[in-house]
């Protein structure tokens, strides 16, 4: 039996068109308007809860993450940023796994604030690795001045993310599963 169902794969395909697809649009009008990281963290963490929402398995985030990479570097051949968007994935795969999908997704406020943090810390992340490997900030200041700054996106879109499953739980629209 395979590990992803139909189902899993088709949450996966839908998310990471959306993520991506936002991503290649919006974000650099919003990069080039504004000089702020905050978009592209926003449609990654509310992507990222909402596929391991309605997936509840180990792996889902990690591989929404890489098929959006790879859908970017299709789209936009020199946006290797993204890379570490893969990091971030698969980081807010292990950080919900370990805590449990029932506790993050089923706790009302506690869980909300579990998927906003792990949203916050993943972006950081992402932000980090984007500011010393890919915009050449040489200084710990700037590195972590650019990692904050794609934290407040994780905030955005983690507290989007975990207001959307919120809903969509209350109007079982997918009900838990597990």
């Amino acid at each position: 039996m395979a590990y992803f169902t139909t189902r899993d794969v088709a949450a996966i395909a839908a998310l990471s068109a959306l993520w991506g697809i936002l991503n290649i649009l919006i974000s650099p009008i919003f990069w080039q308007v504004t000089g702020m990281p905050f978009i592209c963290d926003l449609l990654a963490f509310i992507s990222l809860i909402l596929v391991v929402w309605w997936t509840r398995k180990f792996g889902s985030a990690s591989l929404t993450g890489l098929v959006v990479t790879v859908l970017t570097f299709i789209l936009r051949p020199g946006a290797f940023f993204m890379l570490a968007f893969i990091v971030a994935s698969i980081l807010f795969d292990v950080l919900t796994r370990a805590v449990g999908y029932r506790s993050s997704f089923e706790s009302g406020l506690r869980g909300s604030l579990i998927l906003v943090l792990f949203s916050t810390l993943c972006a950081g992340v992402a932000g980090s690795i984007v500011g010393s490997l890919f915009m050449g900030f040489s200084t710990a200041t700037a590195v972590l001045t650019f990692a904050g700054l794609h934290g407040v996106g994780g905030i955005i879109g983690g507290t989007i993310g975990a207001i959307l499953v919120g809903a969509l739980m209350r109007r079982k629209v997918l009900p838990s599963i597990q």
